[in-house]
Formats: C-alpha cells, sequence, structure tokens
C-alpha cells in the first residue's frame, strides 16, 4: 500500500495534520502529531517532494547509512544528497511502530524497479527528526531445505 495523500503544510515549515489524522488525537497527542508527520514524510518522500520530505528534520539534522559508512551533517545537505541521486525511487510501506523520541519504519525502497528492504530508525527531538539511521537489505532466495517449514510472504 502506498500513501498517497495531499501534503499540506502550515506557514512556519511543519508538516500539518488533516482531519483523519486529528480525530484519532488525544489529550497528550504527540505521539499522534509524529506518526502524521511520518505518514507525510514517506508519502512526500513517494511522491519525490524534497520540499515536504525535509521538513520533518532539524536543521543540524544527521542521517547516517552504516552499510556505506556515510554521515550527512545538515538537514540541507541531507536534502541536496537526495536531491541529486539519480535513480527513480518508489517507496512502499509496510509498518511504522514507536512512540515518544523512537521511531521505526519498514518499507520497500524500489531504485529503478529493484527492491531493497528498508528499515529507518529516527530519533525525534520535539516535533522534529535530530537523527534517523537507515539500514538496507536486497532480496534474496529462499533455500530449498527451509521449504517444508515456512510460508511465502507477498513480497510487495
Amino acid at each position: 500500500m502506498r500513501l498517497r495523500e495531499s501534503i499540506p503544510i502550515v506557514s512556519d515549515g511543519r508538516l500539518k495534520m488533516n482531519d483523519a489524522q486529528k480525530s484519532g488525537q488525544d489529550s497528550g497527542g504527540r505521539d499522534q502529531e509524529i506518526r502524521a508527520a511520518l505518514d507525510q514524510h514517506w508519502a512526500a518522500s513517494d511522491a519525490n517532494d524534497a520540499d515536504t520530505e525535509d521538513l520533518i528534520y532539524t536543521d543540524d539534522a544527521v542521517l547516517e547509512y552504516p552499510q556505506s559508512g556515510e554521515l550527512t551533517r545538515g538537514r540541507i545537505n541531507i536534502q541536496k544528497q537526495r536531491g541529486i541521486q539519480p535513480n527513480k525511487k518508489r517507496f512502499t510501506i509496510r509498518r511504522i511502530i514507536g512512540s515518544g523520541d523512537l521511531w521505526v519504519t519498514e518499507f520497500i525502497l524500489s531504485y529503478d524497479g529493484k527492491p531493497s528492504y528498508t528499515v529507518s530508525v529516527m530519533e525525534f527531538r520535539g516535533d522534529k527528526v535530530w537523527r534517523e539511521t537507515q539500514y538496507f537489505a536486497d532480496p534474496f532466495p529462499a533455500p530449498a531445505w527451509r521449504a517444508q517449514l515456512v510460508e511465502r510472504m507477498d513480497n510487495t
């Protein structure tokens, strides 16, 4: 399921919740606000809307890719790095879990149609991400010896 919806923003640069997202909010609704911001972030990522995608980050945010040994400092550099990425990207969210300052998103990131199973760990400061770590894994064939013990999953 792709997250497809308009991505409204308010004048102060924060992501704005729609009515459906607000209806699930209780008096201690910080988690609901963060979840709404995450939904809008990933929808913007899938729509290649870099301006909205990067609103979720603090100005001094850090983005880590442990597998390649890269660290990007600052919201502007994160936006530039993603903006010059040459492949066509698509995002399919599998699930988002978290509360408080720590949130994890599992998704399939497809580069030019080739899937990469991805986990994003986001750490929040207030209503913005100050640190994100992303892990990537390519699909691999299931071994025949496990076939009698497992069920096949839908990988979309």
